[in-house]
């Protein structure tokens, strides 16, 4: 006996429901231990990590609850206030300097020039090489009197600054050196953006009679800016989470001149035992970070080609 048509149909529909039924079961299994893992490793510890700033732990003793005293504590923290005025120096001296030369980087790679596979091969070095190997060497470049750099300004008559032990030159030395070591992804980034311009466009801004500055300013930079905006989300959250090159160019020295707020969470939990503090320092470096990026992302309807919200 044959069956009628909506029969047919409904079990057909239960077969694919069935199939999709499984599928689904399937790809909840397969994304399960990246899920484990991330919550072992990330969401717990931010959680733990929220929790922490209610309480005082020295790590020798059980934590205990103090409610917002953390918090009232910071508010007053002189020292709080000069890691955040660091970081703040930091960033937006390093950054915006960073994705300039980023940019003019990218522009001279993305010219048709003998030998700009090695160029690339060569600025592309200081990436690839070790933070910790850099940082030292780049703290013996700056020595004051054995230091490469003073060396070649007393050849001119130059008497060079004191560099790291100079409360005035210590944080723009470090500037120099994370420029130097991390520009290279960022104007990866932008020449990626440029080899997507079409030529055309470039093309019919030249036949209409603009110069190079304008062709640069009225289409380069229009259709750059999508890879320009993720380079300055990027590097604005990279440079206020910057360690390493604090930690062993000046140690946070001198006087406190260069201790920014990544390295002055280190120092409340692992020289003064006070995890409970340092979390909430961290949770307001967060805080700080996120408020920086929506604001980003605010403004970049303003001047982002294409950006939608």
């Amino acid at each position: 006996m044959t069956r009628n048509k909506p029969e047919a149909f409904s079990e057909l529909r239960r077969a694919f429901s069935g199939l999709r039924r499984e599928e689904t079961i399937s790809g909840y299994l397969f994304l399960l231990p990246n899920f484990l893992i991330f919550t072992a490793f990330t969401i717990f510890p931010i959680l733990f990590a929220f929790y922490m700033t209610f309480t005082d732990w020295d790590l020798g003793h059980p934590p205990r609850f103090i409610g917002l005293e953390n918090y009232r504590y910071m508010v007053e923290d002189h020292l709080f206030w000069k890691a955040v005025g660091n970081s703040f120096y930091y960033t937006f001296g390093a950054v915006p300097i960073g994705i300039f030369i980023a940019l003019c980087l990218a522009m001279l790679m993305n010219r048709q020039i003998p030998g700009r596979i090695i160029f690339r091969t060569i600025y592309f070095l200081p990436q690839i090489t070790l933070v910790v190997a850099s940082a030292l060497i780049w703290k013996w470049i700056y020595h004051p009197d054995l230091g490469l750099i003073n060396y070649m300004l007393r050849q001119i008559g130059i008497q060079g600054p004191q560099w790291l032990y100079s409360t005035t030159w210590s944080m723009p030395a470090v500037i120099i050196v994370c420029n130097w070591m991390g520009i290279a992804p960022s104007a990866l980034i932008l020449l990626a953006g440029l080899q997507g311009i079409p030529e055309e466009l470039l093309e019919a801004a030249e036949i209409d009679g603009a110069n190079s500055l304008q062709r640069i300013w009225n289409v380069t930079l229009p259709l750059l800016s999508p890879a320009l905006f993720f380079v300055m989300v990027i590097s604005l959250i990279g440079a206020m989470q910057t360690f390493s090159q604090f930690y062993i160019m000046t140690g946070g020295g001198p006087g406190f001149a260069t201790t920014p707020l990544v390295l002055y969470i280190y120092r409340i939990a692992f020289s003064w035992y006070r995890m409970g503090y340092a979390s909430t320092v961290a949770m307001m470096l967060f805080l700080i970070i996120l408020a920086f990026t929506l604001l980003q992302w605010k403004v970049a309807r303003t001047w982002v080609y294409g950006f939608e919200t």
